[in-house]
């Protein structure tokens, strides 16, 4: 019997690895006739220190990633994909990706990019696809190469 997922979660930010990971969750999601889960977290953290005037920063962060999920999902349309749920969610993106999301929607496969985080990055700020690898409560898949498994070229 082949393992067969359901529900699968691609967390997106409009970086170049979300872009790669996003392309292979297509691809995976047809193979397994699954809903995907396009989820875009914005890091409240960085709005606690402001002011409320400063609430159109939060507001302008939101559109944006509703303008960014749009595109998200209508090129996962083109791609034949027809179950697709966009998530919006605030706090912490390793925690959000790696337990909230998980739990709250039934998700079985978490696919993110690996992010290109120095030794130093990772000692101070931490990894976030390392965090999701060892707190979620499903499969994770991180993604690295491009569509035909080669690693992307350095511009």
């Amino acid at each position: 019997m082949l393992q067969q997922y359901n529900r699968i979660m691609v967390a997106v930010d409009g970086s170049k690895e979300a872009e790669l990971a996003f392309k292979k969750a297509i691809n995976v999601t047809k193979r397994n006739n699954a809903e995907l889960v396009l989820l875009h977290v914005i890091d409240a953290r960085a709005f606690q220190t402001m002011t409320s005037f400063d609430t159109m920063l939060a507001e302008q962060a939101t559109d944006m990633a509703k303008e960014s999920l749009a595109e998200y999902e209508e090129t996962a349309k083109k791609q034949g994909l027809t179950s697709i749920k966009t998530l919006i969610e605030y706090g912490s993106p390793k925690t959000v990706i790696a337990k909230y999301v998980p739990s709250e929607h039934q998700i079985d496969l978490i696919m993110l990019g690996a992010t290109g985080l120095n030794a130093v990055e990772r000692l101070f700020i931490g990894s976030v696809s390392e965090y999701v690898i060892r707190h979620a409560p499903c499969d994770v898949l991180v993604v690295r190469t491009d569509l035909n498994n080669q690693l992307p070229k350095e511009e």
